[in-house]
C-alpha cells in the first residue's frame, strides 16, 4: 500500500494568495496543502483531503506532512464502480463483467462492513443453478480480480462476505 500511498499527487498552494488553486482541487479532489503566510489566520478545513502548515516551513517538514496527508487520504479511500463496470481504487482500474459488476455494487452499498449471503445470492443471475456454489466461485474470481486494485473480499462464514481494503 506504501508504493500506492506515495503516487497520491498533493498540490502545495500558497494561502490565501493562491484561493483559486485550492478551489480547483476542492472540485477536483485533489489533495492540497496549504502554505501559510505570515499573520495570516488558519482556514477552517471541512475535507479530509487538506492540510495546512504555516510558512516559513522548513522542505523536512513539508516532505512529512505531504506524508500525512497522502496517508490520511488513502486511508478514507472509497472504491467507485462506473456504469460500464470499471472499479476504480486509488490509482487502479478493473473492468468486471456484469455479474461481478452486480456483487460489487452490492459490496460497495457496505464498504468495509458486513453484505449478507443472501443480499448478494439475490445478485446472481437465476441461470446460475446451485447458487450457493456460484456465488462461492464468483467470489473467489472477483478477489483475483480486484486483488491487483488493493482490495480484498473477507468471508464471515455463514454469515457474508466483507469487501475493503488490502491491509499495508
Amino acid at each position: 500500500m506504501s508504493s500506492l500511498v506515495n503516487h497520491l499527487p498533493v498540490e502545495v498552494v500558497r494561502w490565501p494568495v493562491d484561493a483559486a488553486a485550492r478551489e480547483a482541487c476542492q472540485r477536483s479532489g485533489t489533495l492540497c496543502l496549504l502554505v501559510l503566510e505570515k499573520n495570516v489566520p488558519a482556514p477552517v478545513l471541512t475535507d479530509m483531503r487538506e492540510d495546512w502548515v504555516r510558512a516559513p516551513v522548513p522542505q523536512q517538514d513539508l516532505a512529512v506532512r505531504i506524508a500525512m496527508l497522502r496517508a490520511r487520504a488513502a486511508r478514507y479511500a472509497v472504491p467507485e464502480l462506473d456504469m460500464s463496470g470499471i472499479l476504480r481504487f486509488r490509482s487502479r482500474s478493473v473492468v468486471l463483467s456484469p455479474t461481478e459488476r452486480a456483487l460489487v455494487a452490492e459490496l460497495l452499498r457496505r464498504f468495509r462492513a458486513l453484505t449478507s449471503r443472501e443480499d448478494l445470492l439475490l445478485r446472481l443471475p437465476t441461470k446460475d443453478g446451485d447458487t450457493s456454489n456460484a456465488l462461492h466461485l464468483h467470489i473467489m474470481r472477483l478477489r483475483r480480480r480486484i486483488a491487483p486494485l488493493g482490495l480484498v473480499i473477507k468471508t464471515l462464514w455463514n454469515q457474508g462476505h466483507q469487501l475493503g481494503p488490502a491491509s499495508p
